[in-house]
């Protein structure tokens, strides 16, 4: 164990990517929660498929790849929450904006020749994280644990019954949108350690596995946190100790083993019952 913290130390990169993916791995989990609640557990993998194509556009093309691909990510998602299942259901709507990008990404990666400067955004590494994305999941993990401290109550009447939320007077599309924003955000820096394969397990995994055990959107959020928490600082640690295997390949299996051990509990509790 002091050989795996010397090394954490003494590395720049593995600092800056245990920093930026604990950060990640928490807004993911709060995120998730909203998202998966209403139906959305799979857009996570959607915007990273549209992450992929953006940040191949921006590199084919040499422009700075977070800033094209963080707008491009954040429209798209705007658009698969406000706009899906108004004329196709949103699954589908995922699906077809996610394979298209796909697509797109991989057909310019594979005129351009540049394959190989692109590996990091499929399955991630570590050594990807800068300066500049650790700083970005800085401000991101504030602006979303903020926003569940200050606007909690409006979160969860938005996440479970937003036709009475607009007939109260409350923006809905304002908060659809805050949500839709930052998960783009998180999706797109994520992907620099989890890979455009994983990212969307971030989301997913946390905010399933409490709800095989807990109810209340409270307890729920709270154990989403741990869990992930806990989830990536193993997974990582795995890593270290496990070298040559993918970070998210790691924090992904973790998370796929404390949900069968939440599912077990969960299903011992109602066998009680």
């Amino acid at each position: 164990m002091s050989e795996i913290i010397n090394t954490i130390i003494n590395y720049g990169f593995i600092t800056r990517a245990l920093i930026v993916g604990g950060m990640i791995s928490v807004c993911a989990a709060m995120l998730g929660i909203v998202l998966v609640l209403k139906r959305y557990s799979m857009i996570g993998d959607g915007l990273s498929h549209i992450s992929f194509g953006a940040l191949s556009f921006a590199t084919v093309m040499g422009f700075a790849p977070m800033k094209v691909a963080i707008p491009v990510v954040a429209i798209a998602a705007i658009i698969l929450l406000r706009l899906g299942g108004k004329r196709i259901k949103g699954d589908s709507l995922i699906a077809i904006i996610s394979s298209s990008a796909l697509a797109f990404g991989i057909m310019l990666i594979s005129l351009s020749g540049s394959s190989a400067d692109m590996n990091s955004y499929l399955i991630g590494s570590m050594y990807a994280i800068s300066e500049g994305d650790m700083l970005a999941a800085v401000v991101l993990c504030i602006c979303v644990i903020s926003s569940f401290i200050l606007l909690y109550n409006r979160i969860f009447a938005v996440t479970f019954d937003e036709e009475f939320c607009k007939a109260t007077g409350i923006n809905t599309g304002l908060y659809t949108t805050a949500i839709a924003v930052l998960t783009s955000v998180t999706v797109v820096i994520g992907m620099r350690l989890m890979g455009s394969l994983l990212i969307s397990a971030l989301i997913v995994f946390p905010a399933l596995s409490s709800m095989r055990i807990f109810k209340s959107f409270f307890s729920v959020t709270v154990s989403s946190i741990v869990i992930a928490a806990v989830s990536f600082l193993t997974g990582f640690m795995l890593t270290l100790i496990l070298d040559g295997i993918p970070t998210g390949a790691c924090i992904t299996i973790v998370n796929l083993a404390i949900f069968a051990i939440m599912a077990i509990i969960g299903a011992i509790r109602n066998m009680k019952k």
